[in-house]
């Protein structure tokens, strides 16, 4: 594998410099390091230029802000962050809402974080599987108002987002609101194509941060068929 340059955030210099021999043994460079998310954004804003970030990370108002702020100076870098918290998805939306690519726990070994950064530089939307299932338990994020964004749904689109939560496959999804699974699949390639999402998970963190939940799941109207 090629080397792919990293960014590593962490107040702690004992941390960035244990990172350092991690991520190259998994074929990853470390080019720079920085205390702060400000530092960071300074670094690449003065010439650095890594493909991702890798951030230990706070999940304070301000932390939120700032991290926000990073993915506006920086679009094109993959943004992942390091969390203690084992058990926190409201701290796992916010992130997302705020710009993050992956929304890793500090737990993770070696080899599934080289893996999980993999799958970030591919595009794909990366959070632990501990968190998918409180999700489906019902241990989301706070009940929040509904974005205005879900208008644009229609009943059967925002019943099969909502189900997405619960990282069933289609099949199952049919199953449960009486459609065929060609129907599903249908739906699905509407609605990810009105919300601007090209997979399962983005689509599904997209409904996390518009207000949406397993417990919200709207009821099918009679006779309603696809």
């Amino acid at each position: 594998m090629q080397d792919v340059d990293i960014l590593i955030i962490d107040e702690s210099r004992l941390f960035r410099e244990g990172m350092t021999p991690l991520l190259t043994e998994a074929g990853f460079a470390a080019v720079g390091e920085a205390e702060s998310i400000e530092e960071a954004a300074g670094k690449i804003e003065a010439g650095m230029r890594p493909k991702l970030v890798l951030i230990d990370f706070g999940t304070t108002e301000s932390d939120l802000s700032t991290l926000g702020q990073l993915r506006e100076r920086v679009p094109a870098v993959k943004l992942a962050v390091l969390a203690a918290a084992a058990d926190d998805v409201h701290s796992l939306a916010l992130c997302f809402e705020a710009g993050a690519d992956a929304y890793l726990l500090k737990a993770i070994s070696p080899e599934a974080l080289a893996q999980s950064l993999r799958l970030v530089l591919l595009g794909e939307k990366v959070f632990p599987t501990r968190l998918a299932a409180l999700l489906v338990n019902g241990a989301g994020p706070p009940p929040a108002v509904a974005s205005t964004e879900l208008g644009r749904l229609s009943n059967r689109e925002t019943q099969i987002l909502c189900q997405l939560l619960t990282g069933q496959p289609n099949k199952v999804i049919a199953k449960a609101l009486n459609i065929t699974e060609a129907t599903v699949k249908v739906h699905l390639k509407g609605l990810m194509k009105k919300i601007q999402t090209v997979n399962r998970t983005q689509a599904a963190i997209w409904a996390l941060n518009n207000g949406l939940s397993v417990n919200s799941l709207p009821m099918s109207r009679p006779g309603q068929l696809g």
